[in-house]
């Protein structure tokens, strides 16, 4: 579990490399934003010149992303050519070619690039106002740190980060430095799932009474990916689409479980899972008894979200895509927009540095659901209910 001090070039070397080689959980079996845009993000592809702003857009804050791996490629980068309050500003990476192919397709000025060893240098660059934290999960920490400690306002990418012990620490530095920190929670600005908040919370339908959520993906090909290193990634299918399913009954029922119980699935390919778990699922029990049946894997599709209450139901499937979203109630389907969740996400949040507000997805979330995925490890790990505090 990585603390504040850096990985090793090994460790490092293995991240650059599962990045590069990784059908990313992010990204498998999920329609891709690039259908929206026409933009892959892969050589040769569209090329676009319009990141770094205009002087009449300076306005928009600027924003770094930290790691230039599929989701910064195929999601933020063409996500920040459609954002209203924003814009790609710079990039922070290791890889030299990457770098370059990053600074000829956005426009991005040498100034506003930086690598893992000068990151820290970013304290002095007025052109960077927030940083978009896209690293494995127990980087996360340390990059928020300093992040913070530069003065920056922080993205940080799902989960928070590997232990609560670090999602503490990086509160705390944020707090310390004035400065803002948001989780990359994009399904808090998505509309079918906003809807779910609404019919849960607000009890439309009447009291919740049960919930179900999956989330899973096939992990294929080379299995020497950062996602399978436990050291990396602090866990499997959990830590990575299954939290998804863990936000999906809190924001259903706007409240933290008092309890988990969860069991490991049967590992079927111990080639790919000798250090991460191949499946998990998981009973999240709510007050007043609404039990919420989860599941997650790395050997299955599944996208899902359901919700029971005394007088009706609804069902989002898919639930936690990126684009292609569907929801339907028992009166018929949602017809709800369609829309760039990450560009939403990252519009509010400069929106909240502009005017003092508080994000909807903040630290204090992304602490809450790590605390309930270490919870769910414990369970599994023991046969035991554990309680949450």
């Amino acid at each position: 579990m990585e603390s504040e001090k850096s990985l090793t070039d090994k460790n490092r070397r293995n991240f650059l490399k599962g990045l590069s080689l990784t059908v990313g959980a992010l990204t498998l079996g999920l329609p891709h934003l690039a259908s929206a845009t026409g933009h892959t993000g892969k050589p040769g592809s569209r090329i676009l010149h319009d990141s770094y702003p205009n002087p009449q857009q300076k306005d928009k804050l600027g924003i770094a992303l930290v790691g230039l791996g599929q989701y910064s490629t195929g999601q933020l980068a063409p996500a920040l050519q459609q954002t209203d309050d924003c814009y790609l500003a710079g990039v922070v990476t290791g890889t030299p070619a990457k770098a370059e192919e990053w600074k000829r397709r956005y426009n991005i000025p040498d100034k506003n690039v930086y690598n893992y060893d000068n990151y820290d240098e970013i304290a002095s660059n007025p052109d960077i106002d927030i940083i978009y934290i896209v690293l494995p999960n127990s980087m996360h920490a340390e990059y928020t740190i300093r992040a913070a400690k530069a003065g920056k306002h922080v993205i940080c990418e799902k989960p928070m980060a590997t232990s609560v012990e670090d999602c503490q620490r990086m509160m705390d530095a944020c707090k310390q430095n004035n400065v803002k920190l948001s989780i990359g929670y994009r399904l808090h600005f998505e509309p079918h799932n906003k809807r779910v908040m609404e019919l849960g919370q607000q009890k439309e339908f009447g009291a919740v009474q049960r919930i179900e959520g999956a989330n899973s993906m096939v992990v294929d090909g080379d299995p020497d990916i950062w996602r399978l290193d436990k050291k990396l990634s602090g866990g499997g299918p959990l830590m990575d689409v299954g939290i998804y399913a863990v936000q999906g009954a809190c924001y259903t029922m706007g409240m933290k479980p008092d309890s988990v119980t969860a069991s490991f699935g049967k590992v079927t390919r111990p080639d790919y899972f000798d250090d991460v778990e191949q499946s998990i699922s998981w009973k999240m029990e709510f007050p007043g008894g609404v039990v919420a049946d989860c599941k997650s894997s790395y050997n299955e599709s599944a996208s899902r979200l359901y919700g029971k209450a005394k007088n009706g139901w609804w069902e989002l499937d898919p639930a936690y895509s990126y684009a292609g979203i569907k929801g339907k109630t028992h009166k018929g389907p949602m017809n709800l927009p369609h829309v760039n969740q990450q560009a939403r996400q990252m519009d509010d949040f400069a929106q909240c540095v502009k005017t003092g507000r508080e994000t909807p997805v903040p630290g204090e979330m992304g602490k809450r659901d790590v605390e309930i995925m270490m919870a769910i490890y414990e369970a599994a790990r023991t046969g035991n209910k554990v309680k949450l505090s």
